[in-house]
């Protein structure tokens, strides 16, 4: 079946909380009392804070476990998350109403203050993040005291999405202001001779990290056991996907629903440079027959299922996911597929040679993202958001950010403001 998603945008400038759950041009209300009903209907949660958060805004949360941009499928069209949070349907087809400039925040009240990642609003921290520009929902659901750690934290996902589509059904029935449509025909297309052949293979796990059996990820799936499966590129862009808030690597749920990679493939598919033949994804694993195994069939499938010329590579996690994902681009240049990788800026010592971990000759066109030793001195917040009231006195006080503690300044899939460069 050929999948064609139409996103229908619908910009939003101002978010306030009011009467009931209306649209009215580019302002959302929200009704706050009925919002929390539908959150607390989980009852694992006890409790939940909401505030929203403004660009400019004297206001710090913290720590986010993840991050999403509001969205709802047309009546018909599907199921929101499926998976997640409705039931099992192939994504990326139909209609998904977007408000655009928006964003639901998840605060994790179990993480420790200070460990993690926070939404700042205001100051160049927040001009470094491509969230201190949107109208946020931030969110911190309290979970009862008898609930495990990885089913507390799989009630939070719950709320966060439940959010989300709350706000997004509002829009439905309401005439967008513009309409993005993403129809890609897939590795049959023909008519596109002489263009080279792309395809993207992404990592969506780190198995360094157990997955819980609620950690849902893929369609649902917590990814233990997988081996590397097709998805077409509207599937990451309409809730196939979504990160996990387990363990959480600098990246979002919100840039897998506008993800920089697949979108701008995409762009040049659609101009004609490239044909976007498909895309992979894949997990980082622990221990080497998983890895090599995986990295076999991701280069396999690339080559013999999508007929790739070339392929794009990122991964998800701290150091090791690099040596899965330099050993799959081995494979495929092996195979005659030409390789980039890109990879996050872990090297302490500030050479890039260092953020590899990974050797080979053919593997040698290498984007290289940068930006975690960009520092910040903030002073206090006026408003803060946080897990518990411990967390709040040590996130509001005046304090040095690290770009890895600010909320999207870092990112793994190509999203940041920021570059590293080699001089």
């Amino acid at each position: 079946m050929r999948l064609s998603l139409s996103l229908a945008i619908h910009p939003i400038s101002d978010i306030s909380f009011g009467g009931s759950t209306s649209l009215a041009g580019t302002r959302l209300v929200l009704d706050k009392d009925e919002l929390v009903r539908e959150i607390l209907e989980d009852r694992r949660l006890t409790g939940v804070e909401l505030e929203i958060a403004k660009p400019g805004d004297s206001f710090r949360a913290g720590i986010i476990a993840d991050v999403v941009e509001p969205r709802a499928k047309e009546l018909g069209d599907g199921t929101d998350f499926p998976g997640v949070i409705g039931n099992h349907a192939i994504a990326g087809n139909g209609t998904t109403h977007v408000l655009r400039g928006t964003a639901v925040s998840l605060v994790d009240e179990g993480a420790p203050p200070l460990t993690g990642r926070m939404l700042e609003m205001s100051g160049p921290a927040a001009e470094a993040s491509d969230y201190g520009g949107l109208q946020h929902v931030v969110i911190a659901p309290q979970a009862g005291a008898d609930v495990p750690r990885h089913s507390a934290q799989n009630a939070y996902r719950a709320a966060m999405l439940k959010t989300a589509i709350h706000m997004a059904k509002a829009s439905i029935g309401q005439q967008p202001a513009s309409t993005e449509v993403i129809d890609i025909e897939g590795p049959r297309v023909s008519g596109r001779e002489g263009l080279p052949r792309v395809a993207y293979i992404a990592q969506i796990y780190g198995h360094q990290m157990i997955a819980e059996p609620d950690e849902q990820v893929l369609y649902g799936s917590n990814t233990a056991g997988m081996v590397p499966v097709l998805l077409h590129p509207a599937e990451w862009l309409d809730g196939a996907v979504v990160t996990s808030s387990n363990f959480n690597m600098s990246v979002e749920t919100f840039f897998y629903q506008n993800h920089p990679i697949i979108l701008d493939l995409y762009r040049r598919h659609q101009a004609r440079e490239l044909t976007f033949v498909g895309t992979i994804a894949t997990v980082a694993a622990s221990e080497e027959v998983d890895r090599n195994r995986n990295c076999m069939i991701a280069a396999h499938t690339a080559k013999t299922a999508l007929g790739a010329d070339a392929v794009i590579l990122t991964k998800y996690g701290g150091g090791a996911p690099h040596a899965d994902m330099g050993l799959t681009a081995h494979l495929c240049e092996q195979m005659g597929m030409r390789t980039t990788v890109q990879v996050s800026d872990a090297a302490r010592d500030r050479r890039a040679e260092s953020a590899m971990l990974f050797s080979y000759d053919d593997v040698d066109a290498i984007v290289y993202g940068g930006g975690n030793d960009m520092k910040w001195s903030v002073p206090a917040a006026e408003r803060v958001l946080a897990g518990t009231v411990e967390a709040a006195e040590a996130l509001g006080a005046p304090q040095e950010l690290g770009a890895a503690s600010v909320l999207g300044v870092v990112n793994q899939q190509g999203a940041s403001r920021l570059r590293a460069v080699v001089y």
